[in-house]
């Protein structure tokens, strides 16, 4: 037996505290990379470009979140339904998947560039932007959009990497774009004065160069799914998996570009321009805990899915509580900063007293629940893992749509931009309750199963 599927045989035998470890610590260190290589770009525009170039970049979120969607779709389903496949042991159906999801990477991400690009100026300013940010969001997105096909395939490649029992080639690819983009980011914005642009162009090469690392390990015989002829030809009922797996998180993105959307356009209107740059500053600050939790689910995505393939309940159930006891310390760590050094996270993006002052009470309100938005994504994240697209997709939805939008639409109007920061808390207390209450009957479900030898 080859190193690879020795490797994922272990999801089904290794203890699942130190599984979890194992794939969980990997990730981690590749989601806090990315979302400090997130956070770095917004620091450098912010410091080097002024107050207006933050706003700019907050406006473009939307659209960011968009293309994402579309990633995140085809990134998740794919590494999902190869899990399961590796669980049941079938090697070749997991290698095609591999190849569609590559196909399905090239076909949208070229695609949606080139609608995005023909339309820009009226989406960026459907989507809030003034005449004042308009230049620096459209300099950001026409460098953007140009590489959006690399950023699909770097992150779809990376989703695989998880899936294929190679956590740590994932963490590393995560790491190396952080550095490459560190390095190049402020380069273009200081000395060769390309202002917001050039921090889009240090994105899009980073992510270029660790791509074609990438794809030097897909192209190894040994990896247990790499390239090979015969797997890219699209196969009906593998798309229809990936798409009905990758359908919960792209309508999480999805959502969260409406959100924004209304977010923007109501802080413009109540607080103006400085108001959605605070929006954009507050969003980075959660953005890192988010993205640790991201990485804590990423960890338990294969031994979730293997295990539920596999039919070993028992292992299942006890990864999810690992999952969600770290998810919660996480997220508990960003509401004990927020709520304690908001100044200071402000200050790092600017230097602008306006701007702090705004982002500082934006920071401590939007993230007064913040513990439970940990609970809540490990819970989305379960079913997302065992294939349960539906509840998954429902989590994702009524968190944002059915919770936040409503709030977002009515507080304003009676606490202005205050109305917009604490839209966020009490949805974050609703979808919780309601991600508990799914969670506990599945939990009874796969308990019931594990004593009958049942499937779920």
């Amino acid at each position: 037996m080859d190193n690879s599927k020795q490797a994922t045989l272990e999801l089904g035998t290794k203890p699942v505290g130190k599984l979890l470890m194992q794939y969980a610590l990997p990730a981690i260190a590749a989601m806090t990379a990315a979302s400090l290589y997130n956070m770095t770009d917004s620091i450098f525009i912010g410091q080097g470009c002024g107050a207006l170039a933050i706003s700019g970049l907050a406006v473009t979120f939307p659209l960011q979140n968009l293309a994402a969607a579309f990633g995140a779709g085809v990134g998740v389903g794919a590494s999902t339904c190869i899990s399961v496949k590796l669980g049941q042991k079938d090697y070749a159906t997991a290698e095609r998947v591999f190849g569609n999801a590559f196909t399905l990477n090239v076909i949208i991400g070229v695609a949606f560039s080139i609608i995005s690009l023909l339309f820009l100026n009226p989406i960026l300013r459907f989507f809030g932007a003034s005449d004042a940010t308009l230049p620096y969001a459209r300099e950001y997105m026409v460098i953007t959009l140009a590489g959006n096909a690399i950023s699909h395939m770097f992150f779809g490649m990376n989703a695989i990497l998880r899936a294929a029992s190679k956590p740590r080639s994932a963490m590393m690819a995560s790491i190396m774009t952080v550095v490459l983009n560190a390095i190049l980011s402020p380069i273009f914005i200081w000395p060769l004065h390309m202002g917001i642009g050039g921090a889009a162009l240090a994105t899009i090469i980073a992510q270029a160069a660790v791509l074609y690392w990438q794809l030097r390990i897909f192209s190894n015989p040994q990896c247990i799914v790499h390239f090979k002829r015969g797997i890219y030809r699209p196969v009906s009922h593998i798309i229809k998996n990936i798409i009905a797996i990758g359908i919960s998180p792209f309508a999480m993105n999805a959502c969260s570009c409406i959100v924004i959307i209304f977010i923007n356009k109501a802080l413009t209107f109540h607080g103006g321009d400085l108001a959605v740059g605070a929006f954009g500053i507050t969003n980075k600050i959660a953005f890192i805990f988010i993205m640790i939790n991201m990485g804590m689910n990423q960890g338990m995505f294969p031994i979730a899915g293997y295990n539920y393939g596999a039919r070993n309940y028992d292992r299942l159930l006890r990864v999810l509580k690992y999952t969600m006891t770290g998810a919660v310390l996480i997220t508990t760590v960003g509401w004990a900063i927020a709520q304690t050094m908001s100044y200071e996270c402000a200050r790092l993006f600017t230097s602008d007293e306006t701007l702090i002052r705004i982002s500082e009470r934006a920071i401590t309100i939007t993230m007064l629940t913040f513990p439970l938005v940990g609970a809540q994504m490990a819970s989305t994240g379960f079913f997302q893992s065992i294939g349960k697209a539906k509840i998954s997709m429902l989590l994702s939805l009524s968190r944002q749509l059915l919770f936040f939008l409503p709030a977002l639409l009515i507080l304003p109007n009676f606490y202005q931009t205050d109305g917009v920061w604490l839209a966020q808390p009490i949805s974050d207390v609703i979808s919780f309750v309601v991600a508990i209450v799914l969670l506990t009957k599945y939990v009874k479900k796969f308990k019931a199963a594990q004593a009958e030898g049942a499937a779920v």
